[in-house]
């Protein structure tokens, strides 16, 4: 007995009506009569008796009745429960994110919790001496980092935002007083060592090895964590680039940040391990395309409330430009799946990070 015939056993059986059960059923009447002589032909006995001016249940048809539609309900209520658990998959989902990062997914997070607020949502802070390290190792599901990524184990999901790079001095620094400046300063300075299993190419997209002109950037201190390198900068003894979150999140008295004005921009991604593309994760990267706009809007708000927080110094002019005129920086517009560099970046089909 198919299901279909199924539900036309039951509806007649409630209508106790060809005509009224067809129009509930959006068949003929012809179809729901084909389907009960096709069971009473299986079961060998008549189910209805039917007569010009009423249709009433045999005994047989009411030992079906009571046996079946607990059996149906059962089902329907079995399609519900897994059809709901597919929509909106329950569990833990650990995003990794690097220094201030989840501020500045909030959109994100908020629009990905409306839509599976039975999912518990985890943050590791990773550090970019080893970027992908807690995701080889199963800590966490998915980690915000910035691109490019060439991991043949990783994917590449969808692109959050793009922010300009900056440069960090500190605030006696001679190059402190000038608003922005070029790439090609870093040959004549020495920015910090990060130290750890960072690729070469993963780095030089924040922190490369040569200007533009192809000068080396000279190495010193080796240095393992953000708020290292920030006591390398406020002491004077390093210089180094950051993009535009560690300005709008780490405003200090004694650090200087400087537009470069001819670095590319920095995009950051959502990225997970190739074989562990869980529905939790692909949830959370459709929820970054959906965001769109509001996680710019977003941005700029948490930033303008952390730099007005932060006294800037006295003496150094470009700090005061940046907290009144334009308290975010440059911030480009953030961007989905469907706006990346790479339009092939989608989530129904992110690719694979080596290709």
């Amino acid at each position: 007995m198919e299901l279909r015939d199924i539900e036309i056993f039951l509806m007649l059986a409630e209508e106790l009506h060809f005509g009224r059960s067809a129009e509930r059923l959006h068949v003929s009447p012809a179809r729901v009569s084909q389907a009960i002589k096709k069971q009473e032909r299986v079961i060998g006995a008549q189910l209805f008796e039917r007569t010009s001016r009423h249709v009433r249940m045999t005994p047989v048809g009411e030992v079906l009745l009571q046996r079946l539609k607990p059996a149906y309900e059962g089902i329907q209520e079995a399609i519900a429960e897994v059809t709901t658990i597919a929509r909106h998959p329950s569990g833990t989902l650990t995003l990794g994110v690097m220094g201030a990062q989840m501020h500045d997914m909030r959109p994100v997070l908020t629009h990905f919790r409306a839509g599976h607020p039975s999912v518990e949502l985890r943050f590791k802070e990773v550090f970019f001496s080893d970027p992908f390290g807690a995701l080889r190792a199963g800590e966490v599901d998915a980690v915000a980092t910035w691109l490019p990524v060439r991991e043949p184990d990783l994917t590449v999901g969808v692109v959050l935002r793009e922010e300009p790079l900056h440069l960090m001095v500190a605030a006696d620094h001679p190059l402190a007083r000038q608003e922005s400046v070029s790439v090609e300063v870093l040959g004549d300075h020495i920015v910090p060592r990060l130290n750890g299993p960072l690729p070469a190419y993963w780095e030089s997209a924040v922190l490369p090895a040569r200007t533009p002109a192809g000068r080396p950037v000279r190495r010193g201190p080796a240095v393992s964590t953000f708020y290292e390198i920030l006591a390398l900068v406020a002491a004077g003894d390093v210089v180094c680039t950051v993009p535009d979150e560690g300005r709008r999140y780490n405003a200090q008295p004694d650090v200087a940040f400087l537009r470069l004005h001819d670095a590319r921009p920095v995009q950051w991604a959502l990225i997970w391990r190739t074989d562990s593309a869980t529905p939790l994760v692909r949830a959370l990267a459709e929820a970054a395309t959906d965001c769109g706009d509001a996680t710019e809007r977003q941005i700029r708000d948490v930033a303008a409330s952390v730099l007005s927080s932060v006294t800037p110094p006295r003496h150094h002019p470009q700090a005061k430009a940046s907290a009144t005129s334009d308290p975010c920086g440059v911030i480009a517009s953030c961007t989905s799946t469907r706006q990346a560099a790479n339009p092939n970046r989608t989530v129904p089909q992110a690719k694979n990070a080596s290709g």
